[in-house]
Parts: structure tokens; sequence; C-alpha cells
């Protein structure tokens, strides 16, 4: 199989060449003068007029990695933390503030989507190539699109049929021998409606183990993920609509390298394995409409119907779930006055139904069946002097089955403090029901049991129902200036956050082999500072530089102690060129990322074995990515790419890996990457 893999890049390199040599002839056949002027739009751009601070990554930012779907769409940006949550799955888990992903409204189109049971495997799930751009919210958001962020939003929009390509197609391939194919295809049904449909699969047969632990670098599997998206516009009357209908089917098989994916759970195995099937069927409809004659005033729906199904057997373990959720929300924007205050107000309501069942090594039965719904209303008002202030300010009110009634007050502030220099201030509070499990699926990679309430020498019973809801206040201050250096544009901002937790479901690993869950008792907080600069060398030549300091401490039942696996610190550079296009439209593009990540706390194993104990703290961990791309002409283009450039390992990130049914097996100890280099390729093919 490698050898297939070595030739394709062979024959990558015979065309690379060959492409890039018939593009210095070029044949004169007029002998008018041209001119040309060259300007590369920024693919990265900080908000710096609106309230919030919003980082938006368009679909060229997301190009400069191979980013394959929107877990690994976060690679050239240093706002957003990236790391495996585990040494077998292969899911990454990403974490704003210094908090993970739960902590984060993710959201597709402004509908939220990346929420309970599809914690887990959610973010697999949208492809990269499905994404026309993201926008990263630091801070705690609005109240429109509900109550659950703490932390920051991300938000996705898709391609539209009506602007997209009429076909696209991209074909990746790693040194992994993990394969993927994306099609576009998108079509004009009449006047007013268009069609798109959206295909992604990806495979990986063989099994890799480059540290030597007996266990697969990365689970084998394949997905197959289609996407039927029809779009309505009629721009007399003001209206645009939208109807989505997404299926993913996705299985993945990990363990040990001599584990057989068919041998019974329940049957003595010789070696520790196990497989995951999902399937996840969403569908969507939106419908805006803008008055014609008063374009201030307009009226938005939402509604999304979403099923995930996700049977996992991980070693003796078995993790059932099937959550069926239902979204809707109308949204009405006016104005009072005159253009300088405007205001949205509506209502939006949300089901959850969940049938999860849990049997963890064998020994401990869990049935958490439950419904949860709310209805609420939300205000919010923007006052812009179109001058100096740019504020908004919103509350909401949610009339939850299980949280009861419950507030969400959120203020946004923007002072333009010189023409260049703006001064955000944001405070808010978020509200979520914690879903422990798929939020923490990580811990059936691990020989750990699990506990309610906070001490591991009883058995507390199934009193899961008896953890509280999360809530947390969020502040943020951010300063962006805009300055010239050299006759060249750059700009510096400084961000700083503070998230206080009123109260936290504690995700206690602090006790070799057991994992507690219980309610925050004592502080819970997340102190994150980011000093940021871009400077824009030539119009060819961009660079993004950032140090960023986390401080995160919880209150355990072993005293305050910094979070687990979260860096202290991190020093981000981004060096990207984008070179001058020929007659073709042809140029190269290359595109390097350096990170320094600091130490990380390691859950504690001094009541281990000494064979099983760790160190306290990681050490520091360097990692290069780097990719070079080749666009031949505006329909075709290729490109290869280099992860993880100077081949750092983490030698033994699964404790007792050679007895993985005894009692201190636990692969959660991952900081950095298991695999070492990897180096990957993929051509892209288009027709406008």
């Amino acid at each position: 199989m490698k050898s297939r893999i070595y030739f394709t890049f062979f024959l990558f390199y015979v065309c690379l060449f060959s492409f890039s040599q018939s593009d210095e002839i070029v044949e004169e056949e007029t002998d008018l003068e041209e001119i040309t002027i060259n300007y590369n739009k920024k693919t990265s751009k900080v908000s710096f007029l609106g309230t919030q601070n919003i980082t938006t990554l368009t679909s060229d930012e997301l190009l400069k990695a191979a980013c394959c779907n929107l877990a690994e769409s976060f690679e050239t940006t240093p706002s957003i933390d990236v790391n495996f949550s585990d040494a077998i799955s292969g899911s990454k888990q990403i974490k704003m503030l210094g908090l993970s992903s739960p902590n984060i409204l993710i959201s597709i189109e402004n509908i939220p989507s990346i929420r309970g049971a599809l914690q887990s495997h959610g973010l697999n799930y949208i492809p990269g190539t499905w994404i026309e751009s993201l926008q990263i919210t630091k801070g705690i958001g609005g109240v429109v699109n509900g109550y659950e962020s703490i932390t920051g939003q991300i938000n996705a929009e898709l391609r539209k049929p009506i602007n997209d390509d009429k076909f696209f197609l991209n074909f990746y391939a790693s040194e992994m021998e993990r394969y993927e194919i994306n099609t576009h295809y998108n079509t004009k049904l009449s006047n007013n409606w268009n069609y798109g449909l959206y295909l992604h699969g990806n495979t990986k047969d063989n099994s890799d183990d480059r540290n030597n632990d007996g266990f697969r670098d990365s689970p084998t599997g394949s997905q197959i993920n289609i996407y039927n998206r029809f779009q309505y516009t009629n721009a007399e009357k003001g209206l645009v609509s939208f109807i989505d209908f997404n299926y993913v089917d996705d299985k993945r098989v990990f363990g040990q390298n001599e584990y057989i994916e068919d041998a019974l759970l329940f049957e003595p195995n010789t070696y520790w394995g196990g497989s995951t099937n999902s399937t996840n069927f969403k569908t969507n409809f939106k419908l805006g409409y803008v008055n014609p004659k008063i374009p201030y005033q307009s009226l938005g729906f939402q509604f999304s119907y979403s099923n995930f199904s996700e049977g996992s057997d991980i070693g003796f373990s078995i993790h059932d779930i099937d959550h069926e959720s239902i979204y809707s929300n109308i949204v009405y924007n006016s104005i009072i006055g005159d253009t300088r205050h405007k205001i949205k107000t509506g209502i939006s309501f949300t089901y959850d139904k969940y049938n999860e069942f849990v049997n963890n090594m064998r020994t401990q039965n869990f049935d958490l069946d439950r419904n949860e719904h709310s209805l609420g209303g939300f205000f919010e008002y923007n006052f812009d002097d179109l001058d100096k202030i740019n504020l908004s300010a919103g509350i909401r009110y949610d009339n939850h089955n299980v949280i009861g009634g419950f507030l969400t007050p959120r203020l946004h502030l923007n002072y333009l403090a010189f023409p260049k220099t703006s001064l955000k201030f944001s405070v808010g509070k978020g509200t979520r029901m914690a879903n422990i499990f798929s939020e923490n699926h990580k811990l059936f990679y691990s020989s750990r049991l699990i506990f309610f309430g906070n001490s591991p020498f009883f058995d507390s019973g199934n009193n899961y129902f008896d953890l509280e809801p999360e809530s947390a206040w969020n502040y943020g201050l951010s300063l962006t200036n805009s300055f010239r250096i050299f006759n060249n544009n750059a700009q510096f901002i400084l961000d700083y956050y503070f998230t206080d937790f009123e109260n936290q479901v504690v995700v206690d690993w602090e006790t070799p082999s057991a994992i507690l869950f219980y309610n925050l008792q004592g502080k819970s907080y997340a102190e994150s500072f980011q000093a940021q600069l871009q400077y824009t060398l030539s119009n060819n030549i961009s660079i993004l530089s950032a140090y960023k300091i986390s401080n995160v401490k919880t209150d355990y039942i072993s005293g305050q102690l910094y979070k687990p696996l979260t860096p202290k610190n991190r020093f981000f550079l981004n060096f990207a060129y984008d070179g001058n296009k020929n007659s073709k439209g042809a140029n190269w593009k290359y595109d390097l990322t350096y990170n320094l990540i600091g130490e990380q706390r390691f859950p504690s194993t001094q009541n281990s074995p000494i064979e099983y104990r760790m160190d306290e703290f990681t050490p520091d961990i360097t990692l290069v990515n780097t990719q070079l791309t080749r666009v031949f002409n505006k329909s075709f283009e290729t490109y290869l790419g280099i992860e993880n450039l100077t081949n750092y390992k983490q030698m033994s990130p699964i404790i007792s890996s050679e007895d993985p049914f005894g009692q201190y097996f636990d692969s959660t100890f991952v900081y950095g990457p298991i695999f070492g280099r990897m180096y990957y390729l993929g051509l892209r093919y288009r027709i406008n």
C-alpha cells in the first residue's frame, strides 16, 4: 500500500514540473501595452467597527492547510487550539480562551448545530470544501442564537448554489493512506431556484503504529456524506430561502494492531479494540424577507431537525446514544426613529430527546433517557452614532423544563478612540446543560470507572440527574490598532478575557483509574490573554504572529489545580506567500505555520504504581506545518503539504499499553502528535 503513496507523490512532482515549465513560454499576440494591478485580499480579517470581536476566515484561508473537515480548519489561526482528545480514536478537540468546545456555541449558518450528542464527532461531519467562511467570535456572543455560548461562538457559512462553482472536485491523499474526495454540483432550476449537490467520501484502510506501542495511531474506517441544498431567491419581493437535507454515515475501527473487528464484545478478547458506527440526518429550512420599500425591516425564520445515532463498543465498554433535536427561531429586525437605533427581537424553541445507555467496564450500567425543551424570547438594541460609539445590548428569557426560567443578559461596546484604534468591551452570561459522556467520550478509551459525586471510594449510584446546569459570566476587553510600517499595512491586537463559572460540572481526572463528575464547590475560572500582530510585507507576503497566555483553574476535591492538558502559553507564527499571476491566472502559493506550545499539566498519577506514573508537566513542543500550492489556471490547481515537519512524536501516549485490560490502562494523556511527520497531496478542479 505504501508503494502506491510514493508512486502518487512521484506523479505529483512530474506533473508539477511539467506544468510549471510550460508556463514559462508566453507568446505575444499584440503590441498593446498592458497594465496589471496586483492586490491580494486578506484571507483572515478581524472586525474593526463591529461591537463583537469577530475574526473571519475566508475559504482562501482554509485552503492554506489540508482542512479536511471543520475540526481541522483552525490550523492557521491563533485563537483556536486543536489537539487529539486521546491516542486511539483519532478525534480532535478544539479550545477557545482556555476552555473546550462544549463551552463554544458552534453553529452552521447561525443555527446551533454541533451540540448535545454531536459533541463527540460532529466537527468531522462538516467537510472543509463545503465551508464558504468561518466567523470566530471571542467572548460572549449575542442573544439571538441562544443562551448556550459561554466562551465564544464559531459560525460556519456554507457554500451557496447561486454563487458556487458549477462543478468542483477536490481529491486528497495522505501518507497515512487516508483518501478523501469532495464534489460540488450546482445548477439553475429556474429563474428563482438553484440547486446544489455536495458529496464527500473518505476512507482509511491501513493501520500505522509509528510509536510502536502496539496500538493503531489512528482508526480505520470510512465516511459517506451527502448534502442537498435548494436556494430560492426573489429580489423583487425581497425573499430568499434555503431547504437543506444532509445525511452522514461514519464507521471507525480502532485498538491494538491485531484487533479483529468482528470479535464479539462479551466473549473473551485477546486484543483490545472497538468500533464506532454513527449516522446523522439533518434538514434545515430558512426563510428571509426584506421589505423592498423599507430595507431596514426584515423577518427571518429558521427551522432545523436532526437525528444523530451512534453506537460504540470500546474495549469492555458500550456507549449508545440517539439524539433527536428540533430548533426554531423567528427574528424581526427594524429601527427606532432612524438607522442609528436598530433592534432585533424574536422567539426561539428547542427540543432535545436523548436515548442514552452506558455499560462501562462490564460493571456499571447507566440508563440516561431524558427530554429537554425550552421556549424563549429575546430583544437586542444596537446604537451606532456613526462616529465613535457602537453599542449592542441584549437580553433573553428562557423557560427550560430542567433549568427553569432564567435570564441571559449580554452587552457589547466598541469605542473608536482614534480613527484607526478601537476598544471593545463585552460582558454577558451563558447557561447550558452538560452532556458528560459525549463531551468526554475519551474516558471510554481507558479503564477508568465512573462516579457521580466527589468520592471514588463509594458507588454513588446512577445520580447523573443530580448534576446541575452550567452557568458562567464572561468579561472581555480588546484593543485593535491599525497602522503602517515601512509603508505597509499592519494591525496590532490585544485581547483579555475572563470566564467565571457560577456552577460547573467538574470533570475530575485526578484519581487514577476513576473519573468523577460533580457540581462545582468553590471557584472555577479561565483567563486568556493574547497579543497578535498582522503585517503585510508586500502585496504577496503576509505575516501573522501571536502570543497567548492561558490561566485556567478549578477547585477540585484535591484542591485548586490548573485544568489538565491546557497549554499555559503558546507562540504562533504564520508566513503566507501568494505570488503574482501570469496571463493564464497561474501562480505559486506557499504557507508555513509555526507553533511553540508550552507546558501542560497532566492529571495526577501519584497514587499509581511507579511504572504507571507520569511527570507532572509535559515538555514544550514545536510543531511546524507547511503547504505548497501550484495554481495552473482558474480551473486546476494542486497542493503538497507536510504536517509536523519537525517529526515530533509523543512516544508513550498510552499508559499501560502492554496491559490494556488492566486497571491503569489510559490513552487520554495526549499533548502532541503520535504519528510523526505526515505528507499529503491533493488536487482541485472547478468549472465556473
